[in-house]
């Protein structure tokens, strides 16, 4: 199997784990969206470390060299989850995730092309903005309940500029992340090194509002699942894309995670979709199709 062709596929597997994470948060209503933050990232980020301690541990020269690009991916890791859940509390589900998936692609692109001098082809900008009207489609089949009536001209912009914020800060670490890997770290103690100190920044956060996930079996299974699966597992295979595509085209692949959020909001939590959310739907695997067609292709966009 071809680099690209691999690169693109472990993506798409991590877009597919990080689109159970709405579900999965609606499942425990108790839980606050700076605790599902903390236990999701700062959790699976903690594990994913430990799982590459042995290649941490061999890197650690290199690591150091290159703290800067490090502590920059470890803050965005630890600042892109709490606003991003938060996003979607004061904004809406449909609309915070609009902004947050939505917007990566683009801070990513510049972000590559202002540090690295990356040029995007039409290609790339053409998947990247049919990826964006996919999920406006998508969005706009959603109400957001969980706007506050009362202080709408306060939550809502609150809610469009964490979104922004947690855009932002995804393509951060995930171009921190690539640059490391280009400059000769291992995939694993990079990804590894990253998202643990990311964790261990989000660990303070867990002791002080983690009381919940005590109160029941649910609550805790419910946490183990988003730390160990779409954060631990999912990471290590965005990372593993990574290691053979750009930033920019991962951000893009990763578009299918609302898509996946959608179909189980109506599979399991019994949501229905109307026709310009399945166009939505239809529109977003188009332009993956774009992007990582054909595939040998990628790497020069």
């Amino acid at each position: 199997m071809k680099p690209a062709t691999w690169g693109n596929a472990c993506v798409v597997i991590a877009a597919l784990l990080w689109g159970t994470t709405g579900t999965a948060a609606h499942l425990a209503p108790q839980l606050s969206p700076i605790t599902i933050a903390c236990v999701a990232m700062g959790g699976g980020g903690i594990l994913q470390a430990l799982i590459a301690y042995s290649a941490i541990i061999r890197a650690r020269e290199p690591l150091r060299q290159h703290y800067p690009l490090l502590l920059c991916g470890a803050g965005a890791v630890a600042i892109y989850p709490l606003a991003f859940y938060n996003a979607m509390d004061c904004a809406g589900v449909a609309l915070g995730t609009v902004i947050s998936i939505g917007s990566a692609p683009l801070f990513s692109a510049l972000i590559e092309n202002r540090v690295d001098g990356a040029h995007l082809s039409i290609r790339w900008w053409c998947g990247a903005l049919l990826g964006a009207l996919g999920i406006a489609l998508l969005a706009s089949t959603h109400a957001h309940p969980m706007i506050d009536n009362a202080q709408p001209s306060l939550r809502f912009p609150l809610g469009l500029g964490l979104g922004l914020l947690a855009g932002l800060t995804y393509a951060l670490y995930s171009w921190t992340a690539r640059r490391m890997m280009v400059n000769g770290i291992a995939r694993a103690a990079a990804m590894g090194a990253t998202f643990g100190v990311g964790g261990l920044l989000l660990l303070p956060l867990l002791f002080y509002t983690g009381a919940p996930l005590l109160q029941s079996w649910h609550n805790a299974g419910i946490g183990a699942y988003m730390a160990l699966f779409p954060m631990c597992i999912g990471y290590i295979c965005y990372g593993a894309g990574l290691a053979r595509i750009r930033a920019s085209v991962a951000t893009v692949i990763t578009l299918l995670e609302p898509v996946i959020a959608a179909l189980l909001a109506v599979i399991i939590l019994g949501e229905r979709l109307t026709s310009m959310g399945w166009l939505g739907i239809v529109i977003i695997i188009s332009s993956l199709v774009i992007i990582i067609y054909p595939n040998q292709r990628v790497p020069s966009l």
